[in-house]
């Protein structure tokens, strides 16, 4: 279809806009009858509008990035060119992962706009079922999949250098997000910032400490540096606990709107860190006829489990595809077995400690920056909320800082419970 040139949609013109387009009509039996046809904006994220559309013979997600950021206004333009890097990411990664990426129906780079596949319910988003106290016993089984496959097929450690730098080349249009992420992760909450906010009065003093903590800055530039020069791999950028939609049996990564090249610990961070952030809060969810301490266990155990499952899911892709075609470690010059165990082994360790000051990060900029989550948010109780804040911005502190002596996850997790009690 020929958009001509991009205007936001609701409900009414999207109706208009979907009769015009083959691939869409196609997905709802190839007719549109108004009177069976189901149109509902549901976006609550930061930035774009989301509709699910369902008719009486299918159905499909439009989502639309607009040219500025929705959850702050006009006042802070953003680049619609993100749907783009959108829609190749999601194509990729499902290419890759198709078990745990929406398959991809439509593109429109004129419009910004992506249809893609609706996830019925009983998908959530995770964040939701985080708080409600849900158990979905395959979220590290999927979650270790869907990160090992795109982060380990999109490096150079199974790509060749040729095709790897044309991959980055491209994804450096994204650079407006990049440098959004570069200022709401590694330096707002390290200064006075128009835009950074907290639970007020409770805790100003904690975020004056966080500007105030040169330690901190220092780990926090060493990071910034890795995630503005490191071109390790497709990353999705914004892997957060509200980027996944679940079931029992379904995981499901969706928005990798500031997906780039850059650093595999990145994305790891960004879930393990928000994980963390899930069992901090939980003292504020609980209720007499539930304390969460059992919900509290699973949490951490799928913390560990994660790590250790993409650890072992990584290292076998690595062994399966070690004679082939990706030029980081050429099998002529690493034919020694030992040598062999030994670039792993500091491979592995890096990422690992890359992924927890990482995720630190992210945890800090959710307690004291922009953007904070839902988790905290959705206790009613100011007092509790800081309560359970503090805990959370402590540890993350703590992990920023001493992550190198943290080996292996079993010890993070030691230290999380122990900022807990």
């Amino acid at each position: 279809m020929a958009s001509g040139g991009f205007r936001p949609l609701n409900e009414g013109s999207l109706l208009e806009y979907i009769k015009a387009t083959p691939s869409l009509l196609w997905k709802l039996g190839g007719e549109v009858v108004d009177e069976g046809l189901e149109i509902t904006e549901v976006g609550d994220g930061n930035l774009n509008f989301v509709f699910i559309v369902v008719g009486k013979a299918g159905s499909f997600v439009i989502k639309q990035a607009l040219p500025y950021i929705r959850c702050i206004g006009e006042s802070w333009p953003m680049t619609k060119e993100r749907a783009y890097f959108e829609a190749i990411t999601l194509k990729e990664h499902g290419r890759l992962c198709p078990k745990h990426a929406p398959e991809v129906y439509h593109f429109d780079r004129d419009m910004s706009l992506i249809g893609m596949r609706y996830l019925e319910p009983p998908h959530i988003i995770l964040r939701k079922g985080l708080i409600a106290g849900t158990v979905y016993p395959l979220l590290a089984e999927h979650m270790s999949e869907y990160i090992s496959k795109t982060l380990f097929f999109t490096s150079l450690l199974y790509t060749t250098t040729t095709d790897h730098k044309r991959a980055v080349a491209e994804f450096c249009g994204n650079v407006e997000l990049c440098r959004l992420t570069e200022q709401v992760v590694f330096s707002d909450p390290y200064k006075v910032s128009q835009y950074n906010r907290w639970t007020s009065p409770q805790l100003d003093q904690d975020a004056k400490s966080v500007r105030e903590d040169n330690l901190l800055k220092l780990e926090v530039a060493q990071l910034k540096s890795k995630f503005c020069e490191r071109a390790q791999a497709l990353i999705h950028g914004d892997l957060h606990t509200g980027s996944v939609m679940v079931t029992q049996d379904s995981t499901q990564v969706i928005d990798p709107e500031f997906a780039f090249y850059g650093p595999m610990g990145f994305d790891i961070g960004a879930f393990l860190g928000n994980m963390i952030l899930a069992f901090f809060s939980q003292d504020g969810h609980a209720s007499k006829e539930n304390d969460r301490k059992n919900y509290k266990s699973w949490i951490l155990e799928t913390i560990q489990d994660t790590w250790n499952l993409f650890e072992r899911k990584f290292l076998a892709l690595w062994d399966e595809n070690k004679d082939g075609k990706g030029d980081a470690y050429l099998p002529q010059v690493y034919d020694n077995p030992d040598v062999w165990l030994l670039v792993q082994e500091k491979y592995m360790e890096e990422l690992f400690h890359d992924s927890l000051g990482f995720g630190a990060a992210k945890m800090i900029r959710r307690i004291v920056g922009v953007a904070h989550v839902e988790d905290f948010e959705a206790i009613p109780n100011a007092n509790k909320r800081a309560e359970c804040e503090r805990r959370a911005l402590n540890f993350a502190k703590f992990l920023l800082k001493e992550r190198r002596d943290l080996v292996p996850i079993g010890e993070v997790v030691t230290a999380i419970q122990r900022f807990d009690s």
